[in-house]
Parts: C-alpha cells; sequence; structure tokens
C-alpha cells in the first residue's frame, strides 16, 4: 500500500472513530426503539402463548431497570465498550491491532469472538451460585417477551461490561466492529425473547443463523435440563459445538412453565423493587438451574 493510501486510510478511520464517538449513544438508542416497537406490535398480531401477567406492568418494570442500567454505566463507564475499543486501539493492544489483517475480516472476526465471548459469560452465570444470584433476575420473569431481553440485574450489566472490556483489549477489536456487535447483541437479545409465532419451517431455517424465540425460550424453562441448554444470544452455533442446544422444550412451547421454581410471586419477581433486592434472598444452593452443567 502506498503513502497515499495509508493516508486516506487513516483519514478514513479518524473520520470513522470522530462519528462514532458523535452517535453512539443515538445509533444504539434508535435501535433499541425501533427493534423494540416492531418486535413488541409481532407480540400483538401474532403472539405465541398467552401472558400470564398484564403486560402493562410487566414492561413498565422492565423497562425501567433499563433506563436504570444506562444510566448506571454512563455513569461508571461513560465511554462504555466503543470507548474501551477506542482507546485499545490508540494504545496498540490486542490481536487485531498487532497482525496486518483486511477490515472486512477482522470486523467479522471481532463480531465472532465477542459473541462467543458472550456465550461462554452466560454458562458462567449459570454455573457459578453467586453469579447466577445475579443472572436469576433475568430468569424470574413469569412469561416470556420482547422485554424479557431487556431485563437484567444492574450488577449483571456492570460485571457484562468488565468481561468486555476484557475481551476488547486482548482482542483488538475496532470501535466500528464493537459499535455493531452491541447494537446486534441488543436487536437479537430483544427478538429471540419476543413472544411471537412464526411457521415452524421459517423457525427451522433461521435457527442455523440466528437465536430464534423458539430456540432460546427453551432457556427460560423451569425444568433443569432445558433451563442448561440453548445459551446463545446471538449466534447459534455455539450451542451446537459444545452441545449445549436443545430443539425444543418437553411440554411444548404453550404448555410449558417459564421461571423459577422458587420465585413465583409476581410482586417480587415483576416489580423493580423485587428485581433489585432478588440476588440478595434466599440461597441458591437448591436451585437446579446451578447444576448439570
Amino acid at each position: 500500500m502506498c503513502v497515499a493510501d495509508k493516508r486516506r486510510l487513516s483519514d478514513h478511520r479518524e473520520d470513522m472513530q470522530e462519528f462514532i464517538i458523535s452517535h453512539e449513544a443515538a445509533i444504539r438508542l434508535a435501535f433499541f426503539a425501533g427493534v423494540f416497537a416492531i418486535m413488541g406490535l409481532w407480540e400483538f398480531k401474532a403472539p405465541k402463548r398467552a401472558l400470564a401477567l398484564a403486560r402493562a406492568g410487566r414492561w413498565s418494570a422492565n423497562l425501567a431497570v433499563v433506563a436504570l442500567n444506562t444510566v448506571l454505566l454512563r455513569l461508571v463507564f461513560p465511554g462504555a465498550a466503543v470507548g474501551m475499543a477506542l482507546f485499545a486501539e490508540r494504545q496498540g493492544w490486542g490481536v487485531l491491532n498487532y497482525i496486518e489483517c483486511p477490515e472486512a475480516l477482522a470486523f467479522v472476526i471481532s463480531v465472532m469472538v465477542l459473541d462467543f465471548a458472550i456465550y461462554l459469560q452466560h454458562v458462567m452465570f449459570h454455573a457459578l451460585p453467586l453469579l447466577w444470584r445475579l443472572h436469576r433476575v433475568h430468569h424470574a420473569d413469569l412469561d416470556f417477551d420482547v422485554s424479557t431481553g431487556t431485563r437484567f440485574h444492574p450488577l449483571e450489566i456492570l460485571l457484562s461490561m468488565v468481561i468486555k472490556f476484557a475481551v476488547i483489549v486482548v482482542l483488538g477489536p475496532s470501535a466500528a466492529a464493537v459499535l455493531a456487535f452491541e447494537v446486534l447483541l441488543n436487536a437479537t437479545s430483544m427478538f429471540n425473547h419476543s413472544n411471537v409465532r412464526m411457521p415452524a419451517p421459517v423457525d427451522h431455517c433461521l435457527r442455523w443463523l440466528v437465536v430464534t424465540p423458539d430456540m432460546h425460550r427453551v432457556h427460560h424453562s423451569i425444568e433443569e435440563e432445558e433451563t442448561n441448554s440453548n445459551f446463545g444470544f446471538n449466534l447459534p452455533w455455539w450451542d451446537r459445538l459444545f452441545g449445549t442446544y436443545r430443539h425444543a422444550p418437553r411440554k411444548g412451547h404453550t404448555e410449558m412453565v417459564l421461571g423459577i421454581q422458587a420465585f413465583r410471586d409476581p410482586l417480587k419477581v415483576d416489580r423493580l423493587g423485587g428485581m433489585l433486592t432478588l440476588p440478595f434472598i434466599g440461597n441458591v444452593s437448591g436451585e437446579a438451574v446451578n447444576r448439570g452443567l
């Protein structure tokens, strides 16, 4: 590559970085609002299951924890994952900053590695009792719809960001790749948690490319062996590769029971106060989800 081409490439990267820094929050918010609205409308028009609880109460609580998490993340980690990617690039940290690699290939590698890290993180949050205390807030939802995909305890969100920082420092992905991954992960999480009905042949084809609602709903079953399966949020390949894939729940999607056996009171699991205090209630030794991994 000649000097002029290198200069143009450097200028292009700087322009891209400036755009990302200036518009990262707006891009994330736009995709969040758009996907949430689309999936919410789909749920209303073609629901897979009848909801056990009123949508208004659950959505207000689940979206309240989203707002809390967003504010908390910006206070603790102002630059979030994209900021860490920019910092790592400027310091020359990470494998991809040490090797010559076409930008398109590096972009794909970055998204796939970050997604694999999230899969491993998800398994870890189920396997370790201390981490399960945090993650059970997500699983304690008595229904399963688009808002469930946004429902995570603030401490889990902060810890997840620290894990992403570590992966970014080791891998060295571009800020654009990290932003794309964050947007994709958020969008697919809302998609695969949605209470939507789609033709079986469509689901069968899609689940080779992305985690579908029918695939991920199995993971929210009250049954131990079903909860310990289908950990993927975005790409479905890791479950198939590592033997954690399960095609369908034993009782079928409309008859399966969702949630956690020990937490069945809506006032405790589907209200903001209950969600925030849930990690500190009781013990986890008897909860089936922590066994069989």
